[in-house]
């Protein structure tokens, strides 16, 4: 009988494991799927944006789909690999697309004015503070292919308002633990069954005081 017993207990472990393991793994491939093809969050700080984006730093968020589906404009604010360092990304606007005339100066050289048409699939990109931006004025054109995403939200971090995030697995689901660092009483809770969202909770953080 104890052995009976055992066998069982060891089956409900094991069953318990594979199914955290599914749900690990269904987390991995909404992570994956979302950060690759949707939309991804990027964290940009310095002058070159101003006064669009903070010097302290924002973190944004692109969508993915806009680039791969020609929907670029004019104005967009874009996250572009950089065309010298590509293990680099930048935080520009798009101020031409192929075939435009683009009359640019900068400040640093001095006040002359020169012209460019931005050849085929390619951008022109500068940041919104020219003064303090390296962008298409230094390096070009930058091709279409470059870019990684349009930027659609930002939130700006502010140190009283910033978040811890856990991730919590249970048995039939993995969910998001937000704990504001200003008010450690509350947290929020995102629940998700594969990459639909089942609940949203703000509950007391436990272990605060």
């Amino acid at each position: 009988m104890k052995l009976v017993s055992h066998i069982a207990q060891w089956r409900s472990l094991a069953k318990e494991a594979l199914d955290r393991t599914a749900i690990t793994a269904k987390f991995l491939c909404w992570l994956h799927v979302t950060s690759n093809y949707l939309c991804s969050p990027t964290h940009v700080y310095g002058p070159s944006m101003l006064p669009t984006l903070n010097h302290a730093g924002d973190v944004i968020l692109a969508e993915h789909v806009s680039p791969r589906l020609g929907k670029i404009e004019h104005g967009d604010l874009v996250v572009v690999q950089s065309p010298l360092n590509p293990k680099r990304c930048l935080t520009k606007r798009i101020v031409g697309m192929e075939g435009d005339t683009v009359t640019f100066f900068d400040p640093l050289i001095g006040d002359a004015t020169q012209t460019v048409v931005v050849p085929k699939g390619h951008v022109w990109i500068q940041g919104d503070n020219i003064y303090a931006s390296h962008d298409s004025r230094h390096f070009g054109p930058v091709p279409y292919g470059l870019i990684q995403g349009r930027v659609f939200f930002r939130v700006s971090v502010v140190s009283h308002t910033m978040f811890f995030c856990f991730l919590k697995i249970g048995p039939s689901y993995f969910s998001f633990i937000l704990r504001p660092l200003g008010h450690p009483a509350k947290c929020l809770e995102l629940f998700l069954d594969g990459a639909s969202v089942i609940a949203i909770e703000v509950a007391d953080c436990k272990g605060s005081s």
